[in-house]
């Protein structure tokens, strides 16, 4: 999972270099990684290993000049980002001058308590300062026309908090990039999510243009919002390797003004695993300010003013609108950064939307939720959707599926 993740920030292509149909850089090639390990080889932890990983990065900053953390992972909220010792590592490092980018977290098909995946949001990324990331599928083409969110992608606000995220998407459909051979994940995907040299898909050694076992596996293709992190951590590296000046607040904000607001009309998609129709959202709960634009925002030079925490949103039953309070709106108008299609004036364009009515978001049983705190573990084995194989800790029920395209 890390060293895919590191592959997505800042692969160099070298194994696909001579071989391969094409060569799979990551967005940041020249970027340096620096590795602390949080998880064992099943992917689970603890928050105290993730919070030492996160405040030894601050020591190492000087040294090694840490500028970007990538977190890939991430827990069920359990309490207010002011208290969270996991929200106030991620503090730490945005105060020390670190870009934090936070993966929103894959229960966005979480319908348990009837709320559609709405307020699923994971810690750290309920925090409002840190980028937050939601999954776009893609559709693996070039054009963004036909790009829907990701069902699995995780959607705000934020239990207890109700702080507007994800921040940002990017796409985190079947993303290629390396994986270790004979690690606990290659284990597990399944053989047609290993690329093969000739033709870029699964390929089984006597048949080299049928999918099946590839001959190297150097490659796979795993989906998730820990997939799209790295793309927008990535981003994050050129834009501080263009400005050295740049800061966290900079790069957030200036990423979430360029995002591309072009939002999809809202549809259906049936995942055939269960049968269950998923709708697609237009809302801001569902693509935060928008679609990852890494040339739009490279070309602007703004000065960003202030801060850019995410800001929070205030339902008020009487309007049906959820205000937008603090935030991005002392750097820019509301209009600007969340797109006309998403913010009339000040209000969120709420009581119209097909799934997202009122006591979906606002019901005391999901926004307060019933949550078991007797845990406190880090994982990305519980959510995250591995390609064109299974989502991990749910295999019984998905062994057959493909949730890559979902």
């Amino acid at each position: 999972h890390g060293t895919h993740v590191a592959g997505i920030v800042a692969g160099n292509g070298h194994d696909s270099a001579l071989g391969y149909i094409e060569q799979y850089l990551g967005i940041a090639p020249n970027a340096n990684i620096i590795n602390l390990r949080v998880l064992d080889a099943n992917g689970a932890g603890d928050d105290s290993s993730v919070i030492a990983a996160i405040d030894r990065a601050v020591q190492l900053q000087g040294q090694y000049n840490i500028r970007v953390i990538n977190l890939s992972l991430g827990r069920p909220v359990y309490e207010s980002y002011t208290v969270d010792p996991l929200c106030q590592a991620v503090e730490r490092a945005w105060q020390a001058g670190i870009v934090v980018v936070v993966a929103a977290g894959n229960m966005g098909r979480d319908n348990s308590f009837g709320e559609q995946g709405y307020g699923t949001i994971e810690a750290p990324g309920n925090d409002p300062n840190v980028i937050t990331v939601g999954a776009m599928n893609e559709h693996r083409n070039w054009s963004r026309d036909d790009d829907v969110i990701a069902s699995y992608s995780s959607k705000g606000p934020t239990m207890l908090d109700h702080i507007v995220k994800p921040d940002l998407v990017a796409p985190g459909n079947r993303i290629t990039s390396l994986q270790v051979p004979g690690s606990v994940l290659a284990t597990l995907v399944r053989p047609n999510a290993l690329l093969n040299p000739l033709n870029g898909c699964g390929a089984a050694d006597s048949d080299p243009t049928a999918c099946g076992v590839s001959a190297t596996g150097q490659y796979v293709q795993l989906s998730g919002t820990s997939m799209a992190t790295p793309v927008v951590a990535g981003a994050a590296a050129l834009m501080v390797q263009a400005n050295s000046s740049a800061t966290p607040d900079s790069v957030k904000a200036l990423m979430m003004k360029n995002a591309w607001k072009g939002y999809p009309q809202a549809t259906k998609i049936v995942y055939d695993a269960d049968g269950i129709p998923y709708s697609t959202q237009t809302d801001i709960f569902t693509y935060g300010a928008g679609y990852l634009d890494i040339q739009a925002t490279m070309a602007d030079d703004t000065v960003v003013p202030g801060g850019a925490a995410s800001p929070e949103a205030v339902f008020d039953p009487n309007t049906g609108t959820a205000t937008l309070v603090n935030g991005l709106s002392v750097v820019w108008a509301q209009s600007v950064v969340w797109g006309q299609s998403v913010v009339w004036g000040q209000s969120v364009v709420w009581g119209q939307n097909e799934v997202a009515d009122n006591s979906v978001v606002w019901g005391q049983s999901v926004v307060w939720g019933q949550m078991d705190t007797s845990a406190c573990s880090v994982v990305w084995g519980q959510s995250v959707v591995w390609g064109q194989s299974v989502v991990w800790g749910q295999a019984s029920a998905l062994a057959n599926s493909d949730p890559g395209d979902n």
